[in-house]
């Protein structure tokens, strides 16, 4: 059962780690929120989805569903205009000189937000299909449980550790200057990710 959930970890970390729409977002909520815990929407709904989309890789649902080609097409084009909505969105933010963090999003905006990026991203699914989804056939019973809990834990950490990484970064740096530089990085990002789905189509 080690075993299981050693693999757990270093498999979801390594997935979850690089540099995303979903992890910049998360980031920026942390950075631009006046308080760690207005943050806590994002970081919430962000940690559920992936909570989400890992079970229903283990439980090999998400393989039947993603397997239907207009199903695929379908949430491939709803994500392209989310992400491309919330570019705009992103870019067009201009924060107050005086209180940058005043360009924080509201814990609405911030759970529809992170819904689409964690939900409509069908390149974040099929990595947990391809990768979390298939390294579970590997283990039965107790330790296939073992194995899910290790990887939903690590998204639950790193979710909670990258917002307060990024309110550290909100403080050191309290100027619109560098809340401005994040959002148009994020904007771009997600732009590009908006892209790359559709070449994927």
């Amino acid at each position: 059962m080690i075993q299981a959930v050693i693999h757990g970890i270093i498999l979801s970390f390594g997935l979850i780690l690089p540099l995303g729409v979903q992890n910049v977002f998360v980031f920026n909520q942390g950075a631009t929120q006046p308080k760690f815990l207005r943050a806590l929407p994002v970081v919430l709904t962000a940690s559920v989805c992936d909570t989400l989309l890992i079970s229903l890789a283990v439980l090999g649902v998400s393989v039947v569903v993603f397997g239907v080609y207009w199903v695929k097409v379908m949430l491939i084009l709803a994500g392209t205009l989310f992400l491309i909505y919330m570019g705009w969105v992103t870019f067009k933010s201009q924060p107050d000189p005086d209180q940058p963090q005043k360009s924080s999003l509201s814990p609405k905006k911030q759970i529809a937000f992170a819904v689409s990026v964690s939900l409509l991203n069908p390149h974040a699914i099929m990595d947990t299909i391809g990768v979390i989804g298939t390294s579970s056939l590997s283990y039965t019973g107790v330790e296939k449980l073992a194995f899910t809990l290790a990887c939903v834990a690590v998204s639950w950490i790193w979710f909670f550790s990258l917002a307060w990484m990024g309110k550290q970064v909100g403080r050191l740096h309290q100027s619109a200057d560098v809340i401005n530089m994040l959002n148009k990085v994020s904007a771009f990002i997600m732009w590009g990710t908006a892209l790359y789905l559709l070449f994927t189509i």
